[in-house]
């Protein structure tokens, strides 16, 4: 059975990784890899960590690109590979524009589709921009709808998808963590080696949807400083994403303190590492909603929606939105609340057992037999 795989940016390469090696094996399998390099250097750093070499490298990244150029270019490159190689199956992971341009390419040469962590859904088709129409664009192509949870099916059900052709799967992430987090790991950063992970409270931030940007970013950094002032113990890192619009707002409201560290952005392993030492996690970021309640650390989502409910359901997160006066409030609870604090740490993750390779590769193979 040919099975090709194709992700372009960091946490599709992080959630398909597991899929991949767990592809590389089994017997009666020719596994290819295909990237589009959406996100050139971030990729680059998983493809590293996990050992994957591409048999196919489309190399679209340009700065600046357009979410056209992207896909215009996916899609011609994708077709030119699907073309030669004629796999039985292509997979796509997630809500990418490579996810969508991925899906189109397979369908119009007639070929089977997986949508790996199919059925998330905001409920709001421009939150998160363009993710969300992308995931539900490919969930019409798709033939195998791997879906991590119960509440992903539902969705899917709703939308009119075959019940036959979904598949409750768990995550990929949670395999992939399994592969990268050490209890002894050595940071290369200085900085992130000497923080004091036992006696201070380490606040982890990631923010940068296009959504945020603005003043529901400025709101959101703003009570983050004034929750470091407030509290002695809490040290705050933030890796900055690489757009130049986070950054000027970054620098503006959170520069000059030595307790808040704004940092460049973390190669996957080395953030897995420091979320497994975080004391909280306030992100806008999908992948560490799932992250985070691997390691009991209470995550906090700085979003007016969110296509994982099922963190907020289960108490491993909290949708706080972007009011300054709605962030502080949280922050601070959690802080200051043991017990709250406590009840969201202890939470049972919901995203899966780290078998959902596994399940994924079983259920191709069984349905190609």
């Amino acid at each position: 059975m040919k099975i090709m795989t194709v992700f372009g940016t960091r946490p599709e390469g992080v959630k398909m990784a597991p899929i991949v090696k767990e592809l590389e094996k089994r017997k009666g399998v020719e596994s290819i890899v295909c990237v589009t390099a959406q996100h050139r250097e971030m990729l680059d750093q998983v493809l590293n960590i996990f050992n994957i070499k591409p048999d196919y490298d489309l190399n679209i990244f340009k700065p600046g690109q357009s979410l056209t150029e992207i896909t215009t270019r996916a899609l011609e490159g994708l077709e030119e590979v699907i073309i030669k190689e004629k796999p039985d199956v292509l997979l796509v992971q997630g809500d990418t524009t490579t996810v969508f341009a991925g899906a189109l390419a397979a369908f119009y040469q007639r070929v089977k589709i997986g949508h790996v962590e199919a059925g998330l859904r905001s409920g709001n088709l421009y939150s998160p921009y363009p993710e969300e129409a992308n995931r539900k664009l490919t969930g019409v192509l798709t033939n195998y709808h791997f879906a991590p949870t119960e509440k992903n099916k539902e969705n899917l059900l709703k939308e009119g998808y075959p019940e036959e052709n979904i598949y409750i799967t768990g995550n990929t992430v949670i395999d992939a963590l399994k592969y990268v987090v050490k209890e002894d790991y050595i940071f290369n950063m200085d900085l992130l080696n000497g923080l004091d992970y036992e006696n201070k409270r380490v606040i982890l931030l990631t923010a940068h949807r296009r959504e945020n940007l603005g003043k529901p970013m400025e709101n959101i950094f703003k009570a983050l400083k004034d929750i470091v002032i407030k509290y002695e113990d809490v040290e705050l890192v933030f890796p900055m994403h690489l757009n130049p619009k986070v950054r000027e707002i970054a620098y503006g409201i959170l520069s000059n303190h030595n307790r808040i560290h704004l940092i460049e952005p973390l190669d996957y392993e080395p953030m897995a590492n420091l979320m497994s030492k975080a004391h909280l996690i306030v992100t806008d970021s999908g992948g560490l909603q799932e992250e985070g309640p691997t390691f009991g650390v209470p995550v906090l989502v700085i979003r007016e929606e969110t296509e994982r409910p099922e963190g907020i359901e289960a108490g491993t997160a909290k949708l706080v939105g972007t009011s300054y006066k709605k962030v502080y409030e949280e922050l601070d609870l959690l802080l200051s609340d043991k017990e709250e604090y406590k009840n969201m740490a202890n939470a049972v993750n919901p995203y899966g057992d780290g078998k959902a390779s596994i399940r994924i590769v079983d259920i191709l193979l069984k349905d190609k037999c």
